[in-house]
């Protein structure tokens, strides 16, 4: 199973390829490491260039899964227009299954199933940590939830 996790901050989505073989989970190198969603996506070009970037690294490297924290609508932590678009554009890559996991769920997981390494070790820069988790915690969804 090969998840890519996303963060999304700002009009940036941060980007991390998680797999899982065997029990055995490898982060994988990618290409790009973030997409930048240029003038906040009020161009429709922006947005279709944003949305075929990422399709074709998904296509590239053979996702089967899009793991994206999903944000509040409103409140202290509420998500940008332009992040509520990337979302959008995100889910609808055709042949990937994408799904939001919302905060609650992403704590009851890791707390059910903590991160089998220390962050630090793993390689990746510091702006994927969320991107990790993000992946991390829908491949054990699907480990342990055969329902999805």
């Amino acid at each position: 199973m090969k998840t890519l996790g996303v963060e999304i901050s700002g009009s940036e989505a941060l980007l991390c390829l998680l797999t899982k073989e065997d029990d055995v989970f490898d982060i994988r190198d990618i290409r790009q490491r973030r997409f930048t969603l240029a003038n906040q996506g009020l161009e429709l070009e922006d947005m279709r260039k944003f949305q075929f970037d990422v399709a074709k690294l998904v296509e590239d490297y053979g996702v089967d899964s899009i793991a994206i924290r999903q944000r509040p609508h409103k409140g202290k932590f509420a998500g940008s227009a332009a992040g509520f678009k990337m979302e959008a554009a995100l889910q609808l890559i055709p042949k990937v299954d994408v799904k939001l996991l919302t905060g609650t769920e992403v704590k009851e997981q890791l707390k059910a199933n903590p991160l089998p390494v220390d962050y630090e070790d793993t390689g990746l820069k510091k702006f994927q940590e969320q991107a990790f988790i993000n992946a991390y915690v829908y491949i054990m969804r699907k480990t342990y939830r055969k329902e999805d």
